[in-house]
């Protein structure tokens, strides 16, 4: 038999991270106990000011950008846990705990910042810069602050996923914990900045939730011939590559296509130059076709996708049209200490039928920076949205089942993390003990990282052992996919022969590992029954559903199948007179 379980806390982003005593299942605590160990808990700290509150809430959306560029854009959550000392008016100095959230599929902020504060934590404030949002149905985020004895909560934006939005503070103030939610409960002027820093860190959240198109920043530069567009001067998450080409009057060989420096995606015209479609294929680059390619659909086609954010690095003739779009939310200006002139001189902006200062686009919120010889000069064209967007239902969601008509309403789609039924993803963070490349027990932060490392389980060679231990290592289901996809690229020989044959195996080994585990999971999945369930990732034509239905949609298709077993396993039960 293999050992117990493991208590479903994460592994931190840099090492693995043991449960504290509190972080006991929510249900397993009366509301009356929690009341009298809060009253055994640490004297009570003096109150904050408003300015200390302020402080403090900016410190939270920091952490909360600390994964910027490490990972692919996610909601940033930070959470600040301070207790104020009666020895030092310093607000920083208050600080027991801190965390972030790494990267979708990691160990929530809150979880981290708990851990670190230890019993610190109990009669202290939380200050996060957003609303928690737990879509893997066993609320983490709130029952770490519930149980790691928080008495307040300070939040500086609420949720802006109709889904998510509120449900968080709600269940909070169910518990007796003081919620204050900044331009509700906190109105005071020394909120502004803290604020400002909220929207920004989340700004892509944002922009995404209100317009349906990723934060799109366009970025002035005059760039070399034969660009590469990878992300130059800094280690960690590589951006997908989109090459934007009408005619497809492109070359058979450039940078562009060398798809292990990053992944790319060629977006045309319908019926463009087809044989250098396939030879782009056949080099393992991407190439979506559209009716009429413009840049408006060019970012609902990325928001399908799930892209939170977008950087722009164009000519002026293309920056005009994604302007006049209403695409282009932000902009980064290079200013070198050069002149140069002339008809046809080169314009980072192309025609936008302005001929008067009147019509000129005036830049919101200002800032410049000194860079070396150049100034960068950046500003929004669109404000911030506010914090009420409308967003469409799960029901309202296109299906991309071949199967299903997308207007049936008995189609549950889930892709990222934060989606309603995001627990159901391999990139959720729910560890998994099972076997590893030895036969010995191994707790795997996530299915992801169990799946990826089995195309190289079982191959009799140094190099495929050390790609597994590099998979097992990964500090998040994301690294865990690129390693293991990357290096199945690279590395074919080192595949195991019989991958193509038992990957739906593996996946389904580990799926169902999952849901015997967390029996919350098993009531969400079972919540869907009669309902058909679509992992729509528009890219995975295997995993996934595809962009249009194309896809063979293997996971909800195991999922589906999951959930009939155990419906099977509880009538069957039923009808012996055993317990489910």
């Amino acid at each position: 038999m293999p050992p117990a379980h493991p208590p479903p806390c994460g592994v931190a982003p840099a090492a693995a991270a043991t449960c504290p005593l509190f972080l006991l299942p929510r249900r397993s605590l009366s509301r009356s106990l929690h009341l009298r160990l809060r009253r055994l808990s640490l004297p009570a700290p003096r109150a904050a000011s408003h300015a200390h509150d302020a402080v403090l809430l900016r410190r939270a959306a920091d952490a909360a950008d600390r994964s910027a560029g490490l990972t692919s854009p996610h909601p940033n959550f930070g959470c600040v846990i301070a207790r104020p000392q009666l020895e030092t008016d310093n607000a920083e100095a208050w600080v027991v705990g801190e965390g972030f959230l790494y990267a979708q599929g990691t160990p929530c902020a809150e979880l981290l910042a708990a851990q670190e504060a230890g019993e610190h934590a109990r009669g202290a404030t939380a200050y996060l810069n957003l609303e928690p949002g737990d879509c893997y149905g066993d609320s983490t985020a709130v029952s770490t602050l519930v149980q790691a004895g928080i008495t307040r909560v300070v939040v500086g934006l609420r949720h802006p996923l109709k889904h998510l939005r509120g449900k968080a503070i709600q269940s909070l103030r169910n518990e007796g914990i003081q919620v204050d939610v900044v331009g509700e409960d906190l109105h005071s002027k020394l909120f502004k900045e803290a604020l400002k820093s909220c929207l920004i860190v989340n700004a892509p959240l944002l922009y995404r939730a209100a317009f349906r198109v990723p934060f799109s920043v366009l970025k002035y530069a005059m760039t070399a011939d034969d660009p590469r567009l990878t992300a130059r001067h800094v280690k960690g998450h590589v951006p997908v590559r989109i090459v934007m080409s009408q005619s497809l009057n492109l070359p058979e060989e450039a940078n562009l296509w060398n798809v292990h420096d990053a992944y790319t995606i060629v977006a045309t015209q319908r019926g463009a130059r087809r044989d250098l479609q396939k030879k782009l294929a056949l080099k393992g680059v991407e190439v979506v076709e559209f009716d009429m390619l413009n840049p408006r659909d060019v970012m609902s086609y990325c928001y399908d996708r799930g892209y939170l954010s977008v950087l722009w690095e164009c000519g002026g003739t293309l920056a005009a049209s994604a302007i006049s779009a209403s695409v282009i939310h932000k902009v980064y200006a290079f200013l070198a200490p050069k002149i140069i002139g002339g008809v046809n001189a080169p314009t980072p902006v192309g025609e936008l039928g302005m001929n008067q200062m009147t019509q000129a686009i005036d830049l919101i919120d200002v800032s410049y920076e000194q860079i070396d010889r150049d100034m960068l000069m950046s500003g929004f064209i669109q404000p911030i949205p506010d914090l009420s967007p409308v967003i469409p239902s799960v029901d309202e969601m296109p299906s991309v089942d071949p199967e299903v008509s997308p207007y049936e309403t008995n189609i549950i789609s889930f892709y990222k993390t934060w989606d309603t039924f995001g627990a159901f993803s391999n990139f959720s963070p729910h560890p998994i003990h099972m076997p590893d490349e030895n036969g010995d027990y191994f707790t795997w932060p996530t299915v992801e990282h169990y799946y990826q490392a089995h195309k190289f389980i079982g191959v009799d060679d140094p190099q495929a052992r050390e790609i597994v231990q590099e998979i097992k290592l990964a500090k998040s289901p994301e690294e865990a996919a690129r390693i293991g996809r990357t290096r199945q690229r690279e590395f074919q020989e080192l595949v195991r022969p019989d991958w193509d044959s038992i990957k739906i195996e593996v996946m389904y080994r580990a799926t169902k590992r999952k849901f015997s585990i967390y029996s919350h999971l098993t009531d969400m999945l079972l919540s869907t029954a009669g309902s058909v369930l679509v992992e729509a990732s528009p890219h995975d034509l295997f995993w996934g559903g595809g962009r249009e239905g194309e896809g063979m949609n293997y996971l909800g298709r195991l999922l589906m199948q999951l959930r009939s077993e155990i419906l099977g396993t509880i009538q069957t039960a039923v009808e012996v007179g055993e317990p489910a």
